[in-house]
């Protein structure tokens, strides 16, 4: 690095990254609570910006971004992040697709557990003073059958995960598949369609893009089990929550566990109103281990970068 690069860390973080970019002799400006407003006025004077999930990256910010060499994701997807108007400029954009992969994976299994067991209603009804012992009557993981959409590193832990529960896994990507993962796992490649009507849970793992915005639809829920559950911790906008409460409040569904909503905060999501899902607020890689490898995967890629490596 020929001049000391300034990097502004625009949401909360590990404190790891503020570690690993100031050793390397970058200085750090961490506002966890700046707002889009400020980040245009203090844009210019940065070269890395960092963010998570609160803060969108508009073509707005980037035109301004005169001096940006890197903008960074502690997190998985990149859709807060405009990539084409980074790519124009010749910004270069990276995230940590490695550091939540188990950290959403074991939340998956989670919420297929909570739903087979409706564990968070009997919690629930015994803090209203409701014994429902005899109406509880839940199912087992083992045997069932489990459709993965979206084959990348949460998927592929998740399927992992399944088969230690002695689950069937069946999986579908638009990408080739992992031949040597498909045989530990024994996997069941097939289409979507096929995929949903044989599937018991259905857990989607895609980036939110185009081609999968309400990939999930009335359509596809009405090729599904009416016993399924649908699991989804990757993007709201993957699924129509319009149509996914429809199948829930009628019986042809038979559960849903959403972690990613179409509007977060979902403090007002009529999805809340049904015993048959579960709701949380988009925890996926909210666990220390997960935040604190994200941090450090993706401060070494900055450095890498400044230092020319890739």
């Amino acid at each position: 690095m020929k001049y000391q690069e300034h990097a502004l860390i625009c949401d909360q973080v590990d404190p790891i990254l503020q570690k690993i970019l100031a050793d390397n002799g970058l200085s750090v400006s961490y506002e966890p609570e700046i707002t889009s407003e400020q980040i245009m006025e203090k844009i210019r004077k940065f070269h890395i910006i960092v963010v998570r999930s609160r803060t969108t990256i508009t073509k707005e910010m980037i035109d301004r971004a005169e001096n940006c060499i890197v903008i960074a994701r502690v997190g998985v997807g990149l859709d807060n992040i405009d990539q084409n108007a980074a790519r124009a400029k010749g910004i270069r954009v990276v995230n940590a697709v490695e550091g939540a992969m188990n950290a959403v994976a074991e939340l998956v299994i989670g919420m297929m557990l909570t739903l087979a067991r409706h564990t968070a209603r009997g919690d629930r009804a015994i803090r209203d003073g409701v014994w429902l012992k005899k109406e509880l009557k839940g199912t087992e993981l083992r045997g069932k059958y489990i459709g993965i959409v979206g084959l990348g590193n949460i998927g592929k832990r998740l399927g992992r995960l399944a088969r230690a529960f002695n689950m069937n896994v069946i999986g579908h990507d638009v990408v080739p598949i992992d031949e040597s993962f498909a045989r530990e796992v024994g996997l069941m490649k097939t289409d979507l369609d096929t995929l949903l009507k044989s599937s018991d849970y259905v857990s989607l793992h895609v980036p939110l893009l185009d081609s999968t915005h309400h990939l999930i639809n009335e359509q596809k829920i009405a090729m599904m089990k009416d016993s399924a559950v649908l699991i989804n911790a990757s993007r709201g906008g993957v699924v129509d929550e319009d149509a996914l409460y429809d199948a829930l409040a009628s019986g042809r569904l038979g559960g849903a566990g959403l972690d990613v909503f179409e509007k977060e905060p979902a403090t007002d999501n009529r999805l809340a109103e049904l015993d048959n899902v579960l709701l949380t607020p988009h925890i996926g890689a909210q666990t220390r281990e997960a935040q604190s490898l994200a941090a450090n995967v993706v401060g070494e890629k900055i450095i890498q970068i400044l230092r020319g490596v890739i």
